[in-house]
């Protein structure tokens, strides 16, 4: 997917930017709060409706104003129901009403019927809460890569997490109660019990999938060759989840009265996780800040890598905020190496220093160096 024009109205410290990309690489140099976050973030919302960094709609429109205003003009690279001439997506914020969301002026029924038509990774010095977060941070991070092809799993996530929902407020509600009645409990179980299977297979599939690329990816970064056996940093992912051993019909009779003395649910694929490991010990413990950034990033990558995969998909948009922090010059070089190659799509980066670009990119019709400074872009 290529992100050709973005124009810009009143988004945050922008106020109005009219934009044309390169089809490969595009760089935004500036100081810190100049607002080169601001316009990934615009480019995020156009893929997911909604921004990176806040759930609350009127905090992205600038100071002082009453609308904003973010469109995109795409074109496909491999999917062949997107036509040759391209499409448009645009989304439009007032304070006080719902947001529209229009793709070719046409009013979406539901935000969610979005998803996934314009594939996209972001990755910002914020990914380093899959590390330091909990466990619902790392779930977020499967949620959103396998959202983006699979229909089904986001519609059954969405139902699952409303019938968990309820099922926490019963248990809750039956706390107090001498004899708590259970039919209530075994309807909600019954319909969740089918969506929580299918979620946790979905995941399953994805993990082995997404494994080998996050070991090539690692290895490269860190050590500049994909041989593990030659490797001195060797990173593990593990997926972890209670259905990988239970049937999940018996572990809520099993533990209904448990749950209902805890008041919440204790079973689920709510609880499932990504186990992080460097060697043989959690790298949130003993990994050096360098390590877990180099973690993250090769998670983030390879997140990428796996979307462009994906049978006859388009290869996602890339977009890169601030990923040379903590990162020697060595680690740099090989990222950006790496993201140039052709299994990587259209890419976006920003960066406080001109130096760091302009030594490893060169203007030309695939490339673009932008300046930024108070929300104006030259």
């Amino acid at each position: 997917m290529v992100l050709e024009t973005l124009n810009i109205l009143n988004y945050r410290n922008i106020r109005t930017a009219e934009l044309s990309f390169a089809e490969k690489l595009n760089c935004f140099v500036g100081l810190n709060g100049q607002g080169k976050t601001n316009i990934l973030d615009a480019i995020y919302m156009l893929s997911f409706a909604k921004s990176a960094y806040t759930s609350q709609d009127s905090l992205n429109i600038t100071h002082g104003e009453d609308i904003a205003m973010v469109q995109g003009v795409y074109k496909g690279q491999h999917n062949e129901l997107q036509s040759t001439e391209g499409f448009t997506i645009s989304c439009g914020l007032r304070r006080g009403v719902k947001k529209q969301f229009k793709r070719d002026k046409k009013d979406y029924k539901r935000l969610i019927d979005h998803i996934g038509l314009i594939p996209l990774v972001m990755i910002s010095p914020t990914d380093q809460h899959l590390i330091e977060e909990g466990s619902d941070e790392r779930r977020r991070f499967m949620d959103a890569v396998i959202s983006q092809l699979d229909r089904r799993y986001l519609d059954s996530l969405t139902t699952y997490n409303a019938l968990l929902k309820q099922r926490n407020a019963l248990l809750k509600q039956y706390a107090e109660a001498l004899e708590p009645p259970h039919d209530l409990l075994e309807v909600l179980e019954w319909q969740m019990v089918p969506l929580a299977e299918y979620i946790h297979q979905a995941r399953k599939l994805f993990f082995e999938h997404f494994n080998p690329y996050f070991q090539q990816v690692f290895l490269y970064i860190a050590n500049g060759q994909t041989d593990k056996n030659s490797a001195t940093e060797i990173c593990t992912l593990r997926y972890i989840s209670q259905l990988h051993e239970r049937n999940l019909t018996e572990a809520y009779l099993k533990t209904r009265q448990r749950d209902i003395i805890l008041g919440w649910t204790s079973q689920g694929p709510h609880k499932d996780d990504l186990e992080m490991l460097l060697g043989e010990y959690p790298l949130k413990q003993v990994g050096s800040q360098g390590q877990q950034r180099t973690f993250v990033l090769a998670m983030k990558l390879a997140q990428a890598l796996y979307l462009s995969n994906k049978g006859n998909r388009e290869l996602p948009i890339l977009l890169l905020d601030d990923i040379f922090d903590r990162l020697d010059s060595t680690r740099v070089e090989r990222i950006v190496e790496m993201v140039q190659r052709p299994e990587f799509g259209q890419i976006f980066i920003t960066d406080t220093d001109r130096q760091h670009l302009t030594d490893i990119v060169q203007p030309s019709e695939s490339a673009k160096i932008f300046h930024v400074d108070n929300g104006h872009i030259r």
